[in-house]
């Protein structure tokens, strides 16, 4: 074979390669929206997820009716009421045929303060500013008509989020926790911040209180999905 015809076949063999490389890039792009449109069914997603699939050639992926890595990002989403920020899901062997089931699901997000805050409204009955200290929340408010200022650690029991008291100051002074009014500790002693709204086979795991608020992780093995990808 002379020169240019050696020429002509790399061309020919290179524009086959980015035809290939283009129709996956393609394909790959046109999954990652339906993605998306997938995990705001499956949470209640503020505003649009980013969305990405990993592995290449991903065409191979898609025959095989399997993606092996699926990510996923948002702002924020909101579990029956109860607001999120800062939330990455992912996801491994995500089958696309029914039944259409995720081999392994990893979501994390942060609860703010001001979630917390409603919880201890709704579940406790009392009004309170809650800000991070630490490695505990702070919550301040009133309490039979003096100035509370409590400490609060989450913790996980049962694939439920919930809050115990570290310490307390009433008024000007100091209290033990384990001598509190029972007006005080009924009320802030293993109060549940809810999370429904998971999706089916995910379960809260662990919960740690970071600069933002309090972070949490949940999982999941063989989650089936409402919807298919």
């Amino acid at each position: 074979m002379g020169a240019r015809g050696v020429v002509a076949g790399v061309v020919a063999l290179g524009l086959v390669g980015v035809g290939a490389y283009v129709g996956d890039r393609f394909a790959r792009d046109a999954a990652q929206e339906r993605a998306a449109q997938v995990v705001t069914q499956q949470l209640q997603v503020d505003g649009e997820p980013d969305v990405r699939i990993d592995g290449f050639p991903f065409l191979t992926q898609l025959l095989a009716r399997s993606l092996d890595d699926v990510g996923a990002t948002a702002a924020g989403v909101v579990f029956e009421g109860v607001r999120a920020t800062d939330v990455v899901l992912d996801a491994t062997d995500v089958s696309l045929e029914s039944p259409y089931r995720v081999g392994h699901a990893r979501l994390q997000a942060t609860l703010p303060p001001e979630s917390i805050e409603r919880a201890v409204a709704d579940r406790a009955n009392l009004v309170v500013d809650v800000t991070v200290d630490g490695d505990v929340l702070r919550a301040s408010g009133q309490v039979l008509g003096a100035p509370l200022t409590a400490g609060l650690v989450p913790r996980v029991e049962d694939g439920r989020l919930l809050v115990d008291l570290r310490d307390v100051t009433l008024g000007v002074g100091a209290l033990q926790v384990d001598r509190l009014p029972d007006a005080i500790a009924d009320r802030l002693t293993g109060l549940e911040v809810p999370l429904g709204g998971l999706p089916e086979g995910v379960v809260l795991e662990s919960v740690a209180v970071v600069r933002d608020g309090v972070r949490f992780v949940a999982g999941g093995t063989d989650v089936v999905l409402e919807q298919s990808p």
